[in-house]
């Protein structure tokens, strides 16, 4: 009796499948058109689903992502042949746009054409027509490869939000006549700073995510890395703000093993954290990006998290740590004075003045729907006032919006009943 091949791997399967999904929708997308996105999902997907039943039963090829590159050509011609779109729509209004004789119908997976097609992507899902959130949907999926259940876990939704969200996003991609073509000088400039904020975002999703799945987390992160590098690849986008966000990403990403250790439901804290765990290589890149960023007159917010996050790459708490941090998030609240920023610069001032310094501006503030900031006034009471540190405990875990959050407040509150 023959032996069949065993089947593949679940996992080997999908650590191609997000590989090499978003730069086969960035292709297929870039040639037809972004109006046909959808019928580029629903192919890429197809040509994933044979790979799943062929390979099972005869084997992995020996080269995967030209199978799949092969299939997907044969499949997209199949399909928009079949729905009449090929021949009545797109290739006349390509033979409009050019007198080219390049035969309009194959399709070019090479590393360049890739290269340019995600790229222009990355610019058509960020465009400023789309709500932030949206964008970050696109861009998970489009982007990055995810699936809709890893989507739906990231945002604590379910499928069918995600999927309408997703689909409202891509009608007014349509509905705007967005095309997949890289702004002209000026504009690009402008359009960076949406896609940069989109990358962010992105990151943050993954690193203070409020998913526990650290698998999960950890691949958001990366995927924003992916991103902010392909930009850095690309002249026109190596901009020194571009390279401020990676060094930020980079300072942050070099603590992830320390952050989720093994069997640790919660994300252990700065000062919990095993200094030896941190990762010297992305540390070491992240100042390097850091002084490449350096370039030209522009001080962008990333540029200032950027140099926060590099004193938070030693560990040791000194003067000197802190009140560079410190006249960082004053230079910060000046460029981007949001309720983070303004927490975040009350916590340094109580590392440089101690805690009624810091209560003196904490009070001050009004960020009452927000459970950080209940958080930072039960710290800054706990040495002044134990009946407010309390009550501030308890009004923050009434506002949390997690479980991780709440779990962890409870512990504040736990420890300061038992005195």
């Amino acid at each position: 009796m023959a032996v069949l091949p065993s089947p593949m791997e679940p996992e080997s399967l999908k650590q191609i499948f997000q590989q090499e999904f978003s730069k086969m929708v960035a292709v297929i997308s870039n040639r037809f058109g972004l109006a046909h996105i959808e019928l580029a999902e629903d192919i890429v997907s197809d040509t994933f689903l044979l790979a799943a039943e062929t390979w099972g039963v005869r084997g992995q090829p020996p080269n995967p992502t030209a199978w799949l590159y092969a299939v997907a050509r044969q499949k997209t011609l199949y399909q928009f042949r079949r729905r009449k779109l090929l021949d009545q729509k797109i290739l006349p209004e390509l033979s409009n746009r050019s007198a080219e004789t390049d035969d309009w119908t194959t399709l070019n997976f090479s590393e360049e054409t890739i290269r340019d097609s995600q790229l222009q992507m990355m610019f058509a899902v960020c465009t400023p027509t789309i709500a932030p959130e949206a964008q970050i949907g696109l861009a998970l999926r489009i982007l990055c490869g995810f699936g809709i259940d890893e989507i739906a876990e990231a945002f604590l939704s379910n499928k069918e939000t995600i999927n309408k969200r997703l689909f409202r996003a891509k009608e007014k991609l349509r509905l705007a006549n967005v095309t997949m073509t890289l702004p002209p000088e000026g504009e690009l400039i402008r359009r960076l700073d949406n896609v940069l904020h989109v990358i962010y975002l992105l990151f943050n999703e993954g690193y203070y995510s409020k998913t526990r799945n650290q698998t999960l987390q950890r691949e958001l992160c990366l995927e924003a890395m992916r991103l902010g590098t392909r930009l850095i690849e690309y002249e026109r986008t190596n901009q020194p703000k571009t390279s401020a966000l990676m060094a930020l990403m980079c300072f942050h990403a070099s603590r992830f093993d320390a952050r989720h250790q093994s069997g640790d439901e919660l994300p252990l804290l700065y000062e919990q954290q095993n200094e030896a765990l941190w990762n010297p290589e992305l540390i070491q890149q992240g100042f390097l990006f850091l002084r490449q960023s350096m370039q030209g007159d522009q001080v962008s917010s990333y540029h200032l998290e950027a140099r926060i996050a590099s004193w938070h790459c030693q560990k040791e708490d000194t003067p000197d740590k802190w009140t560079a941090i410190l006249d960082l998030y004053d230079q910060l609240i000046r460029v981007n004075d949001s309720p983070s920023v303004a927490l975040n610069r009350t916590y340094a001032l109580y590392k440089v003045s101690g805690p009624q310094a810091a209560l003196a501006v904490a009070e001050k503030l009004t960020f009452t729907l927000n459970h950080f900031y209940f958080v930072l006034l039960g710290e800054l009471y706990e040495t002044s006032n134990v009946l407010k540190a309390v009550g501030s405990y308890r009004q923050a875990y009434a506002l949390a919006k997690t479980p991780a959050d709440r779990q962890r407040i409870q512990l504040r509150l736990d420890k300061l009943t038992q005195l």
